[in-house]
């Protein structure tokens, strides 16, 4: 069993997420194959309000963290709104910091290149959605050292708490992968366990109706605590 959890902020992020209709409960297939019975989407968070308050969310977790940093880095695509996002939610808490981010393809014209924005330099901090293998974690921070920066971390919506893969001995998530190997800081807003917790407590009998699937791919799939 996932442990309770006494984290007010990522109660109120989960809580939020649902009404926003960003964190749903049925059957999705997720990127690794497996039939989950929930899904998070950054996608929905569509419109100005709704993008305000996940910037307003990731800036106190990333304040909370005690990780240093001077600049935001979006990865490209999802990560080019949230860094917007949250550069916006830190200055209004007093932190005013640059962003950049990357394009897919090289720009042959105008000023060229991948990448866009302020010069990427010092402690960078990458913004982006979520961690499935880490494996695009490990682009973007090659890229930013490629310029001479040095990335010290990578700020989530929600760690899903799973194991990256099915295959081999390597029973860690994406999480542990980009910590363990990358060597970088990772500072999500939420977990599967305050997901966990939202379900046993709330009063929505819809929700609650969801907590004994989610338990169950918990135990089939969840990494070691």
């Amino acid at each position: 069993m996932t442990a309770p959890t006494n984290d007010l902020l990522a109660q109120e992020f989960v809580q939020f997420s649902v009404e926003a209709g960003v964190l749903r409960f049925g059957d999705f297939k997720t990127k690794a194959g497996r039939q989950s019975p929930y899904f998070f989407n950054t996608g929905f968070f569509d419109d100005g309000m709704k993008l305000m308050r996940l910037g307003e969310f990731y800036a106190r977790r990333l304040l909370a963290s005690g990780v240093e940093f001077d600049m935001l880095f979006g990865p490209a695509y999802k990560g080019i709104t949230l860094a917007a996002a949250v550069a916006i939610g830190l200055a209004r808490h007093g932190k005013n910091v640059t962003y950049a981010y990357n394009r897919k393809e090289a720009k042959d014209h105008g000023e060229g290149g991948t990448l866009v924005g302020a010069p990427v330099k010092g402690r960078v901090m990458i913004i982006d959605d979520v961690i499935t293998d880490g494996a695009s974690k490990r682009e973007a921070a090659d890229l930013i050292r490629a310029v001479g920066a040095e990335p010290v971390g990578v700020a989530i919506t929600m760690d899903r708490q799973e194991r990256a893969r099915d295959d081999g001995e390597d029973r860690r998530s994406g999480v542990q992968y980009v910590e363990q190997t990358l060597g970088l800081k990772v500072v999500a807003i939420a977990t599967l366990a305050d997901l966990m917790q939202l379900l046993a407590t709330t009063g929505d009998p819809a929700l609650a109706a969801s907590k004994d699937a989610v338990a169950a791919y918990r135990a089939r799939y969840g990494i070691d605590l």
